[in-house]
């Protein structure tokens, strides 16, 4: 079978983790110095192994193997959330590029931006020829409010073509990624087979009430948005446990007032809501209950209450014969010690499983951190998990 050299790759992963390090993880935001830096050494890593290697106009780092013959496609991403850990999304790179270093016909991709910082999985987006000018046109940093036209000029990426991928080049995809969970650990297990990666709905609750003086008006005469949005949202998590599956999970990311002064009744309130399952009966079964809330809720309350559906997007099932090669390879490699599980969140596997099958392995995540600078897996779990995927590589594409 494939004979991953674990020490170089997790070698290759400490030097990356370099990039932006911050305390014991990264700030690498998508487009940043630190992560254009990080891109440049991945290109010199892929052509040092004779991969034929690019940066496309929107950071995407390609590296072709120029052989004959059909080809594995394997990576993630290599910008993190701010201030977060070091593995996400760079595991899957490192892991593409150890399978290509072991000889094995791969092209390794760093897709861009899949952390959101100016949209929603721009780079696998453009791969799949998907991304338009005007949505790069109209894309801003979430936290800086910089243009992504702007990042992409000071980054020196201005004016580079965007080539899609070409599926027919591919057997399939794919991607190794830390659980960013607990139940892999919680079981003592040492890798995971991932039977397919959750669609995330995301919402937009506006509250209109009335701003006015927090000493003046009675309690009687307020139109408070912002109690209203506590109270939507207590009401939201009281329901949603009685129509759920076992892995959905729902979230309020954010609450903004305005004018978000202490001494001013909050004349607006803003909720971004969003929910996750593996299945579209009970995603559109969560989706009717938060309609009938925000319903109630304007029969309760003096504020008037509006639900704007920001994205749905669509569950992915992971290929059954790329699973397959993945299961019996941990079995091989981990007698006993993986298990298969659902992926909770949004992975560039499920872009890429639009045009080519798609799969995913798991390593465990101490403690279940991660979109934190204290994410970490143990080395071990981390080397063991690159065998499994180079064993699986080899035999699917060996298989018929």
């Amino acid at each position: 079978m494939a004979q991953i050299d674990t020490t170089r790759f997790l070698q290759d992963l400490n030097t990356l983790r370099e990039f932006g390090r911050f305390k014991t993880g990264v700030h690498r935001p998508t487009l940043s110095p630190q992560d254009m830096q990080s891109r440049h050494w991945l290109v010199k890593q892929m052509e040092e192994i004779g991969l034929e290697a690019s940066i496309d106009g929107i950071g995407n780092v390609l590296g072709k193997h120029p052989g004959p013959g059909i080809k594995l496609l394997a990576g993630s991403h290599l910008e993190s959330q701010n201030e977060a850990g070091w593995l996400d999304g760079a595991l899957g790179v490192m892991a593409g590029l150890a399978l290509a270093r072991a000889g094995l016909p791969v092209d390794v991709v760093a897709c861009a931006d899949e952390e959101g910082h100016f949209g929603s999985f721009l780079g696998s987006k453009s791969l799949l020829g998907i991304l338009e000018e005007s949505q790069i046109d109209a894309a801003v940093n979430r936290t800086t409010g910089q243009s992504l036209r702007d990042a992409l000029r000071e980054a020196g990426l201005e004016g580079v073509a965007r080539p899609k991928l070409d599926p027919s080049r591919y057997k399939g995809f794919f991607e190794m990624h830390i659980e960013q969970g607990t139940q892999l650990e919680q079981a003592g297990l040492r890798a995971g087979v991932v039977s397919g990666i959750v669609a995330i709905w995301q919402f937009r609750i506006i509250i209109e009430g009335n701003q006015d003086h927090a000493g003046g008006t009675t309690m009687a005469e307020r139109r408070d948005a912002g109690l209203a949005a506590v109270r939507l949202l207590a009401a939201i998590d009281a329901e949603f446990p009685r129509i759920c599956a076992e892995r959905t999970t729902w979230t309020c990311g954010r609450i903004a007032l305005d004018p978000g002064a202490p001494s001013i009744i909050p004349g607006r309130a803003e909720i971004l809501f969003q929910f996750r399952d593996i299945s579209v009966e009970v995603l559109n079964r969560l989706r009717h209950g938060l309609e009938r809330l925000v319903q109630e809720s304007n029969r309760r309350e003096r504020c008037t209450a509006t639900l704007e559906a920001q994205s749905l997007s669509v569950p992915v099932a992971c290929d059954e014969k790329m699973q397959t090669a993945l299961s019996r390879a941990a079995e091989a490699n981990a007698p006993g010690l993986w298990q298969t599980m659902p992926s909770g969140a949004g992975h560039d596997a499920q872009y890429l499983a639009r045009i080519m099958p798609a799969a995913m392995l798991f390593t465990p995540s101490i403690g279940g951190i991660s979109h934190h600078w204290k994410e970490d897996t143990k080395p071990e779990d981390l080397a063991i998990c690159a065998q499994i995927l180079g064993d699986a590589a080899e035999a699917y594409l060996k298989a018929n």
